[in-house]
């Protein structure tokens, strides 16, 4: 595989990515639970951007609030100011794409764009951050992680679902020049194991993907056995829910 240029691909594979941080006595996505996956030993931490009403990059999985703290309003419709009052637990607000970047500077941030109205917040936080080369960007949106990635030079990105679908018709009749011609735009290519019933990641199609020139990363993968049989099958980064497991499982420090 070709050398990655940007900073997020600098750490020894595999990469231990730890999905909205780790929620382990911490809430999804906050500060506390970046610091508890960082704090464990992860080497990336993945998360999700939408946009305030005032034009900020909000780190939240969910356009809304009612999973999380049980009101019925859009992310979008308060402003940075009033999202960080809500009480998510443990003394948690939801916080800005700016701050995580502030709080962690060295800390590698796998970022999908949620919603259009993100990309140019994300952009912005991301620009004034110097953060282009530590933060892959992403959106199962092809549009907007173009958008995204066409204003942030030489920043690190994944597959869209648009170009993951079009990847798998690829790998299905083996047609290495046009997986490779595919995935010439993007660094990674982020999946599940399985979709539909359908297995995806097999040795076959990682080594293909590989041979592409991209990175594999699986999600959302927080059983050990699992952790180390897709790691053995070549796979260069684990998206977990228990960053603490995978380091324990993937760098031996059971």
């Amino acid at each position: 595989m070709p050398e990655r240029t940007p900073e997020f691909f600098s750490s020894p594979a595999p990469r231990i990515i730890a999905h909205r941080g780790l929620a382990v006595e911490a809430p999804e996505n906050t500060l506390l639970a970046f610091l508890k996956a960082l704090s464990a030993g992860a080497t990336h931490l993945e998360t999700d951007v939408h946009a305030t009403a005032d034009g900020i990059a909000c780190i939240s999985h969910d356009a809304d609030l009612k999973r999380l703290a049980g009101r019925d309003v859009r992310v979008e419709q308060l402003t940075m100011s009033e999202l960080r009052r809500v009480d998510l637990g443990e003394g948690q607000g939801f916080c800005s794409l700016a701050e995580a970047l502030d709080a962690f500077p060295t800390a590698r941030f796998n970022i999908d764009i949620k919603a259009n109205n993100a990309v140019d917040p994300l952009v912005r936080a991301v620009r004034e951050a110097g953060a282009v080369q530590r933060v892959l960007v992403t959106s199962f949106d092809e549009r907007r992680r173009r958008s995204a990635v066409s204003q942030l030079e030489g920043v690190a990105t994944s597959a869209s679902s648009a170009l993951v679908a079009k990847a798998i018709g690829a790998l299905r009749i083996r047609n290495a020049r046009m997986l490779r011609r595919i995935l010439e735009p993007v660094d990674a290519v982020q999946v599940p194991e399985r979709f539909r019933g359908v297995r995806i990641v097999t040795p076959r199609s990682v080594n293909l993907l590989r041979s592409a020139g991209v990175e594999v990363h699986v999600w959302t993968v927080n059983e050990p056995a699992d952790m180390e049989r897709l790691v053995a099958m070549g796979v260069d980064g684990i998206v977990t829910d228990r960053a603490d497991v995978a380091v324990e499982v993937l760098t031996g420090t059971r």
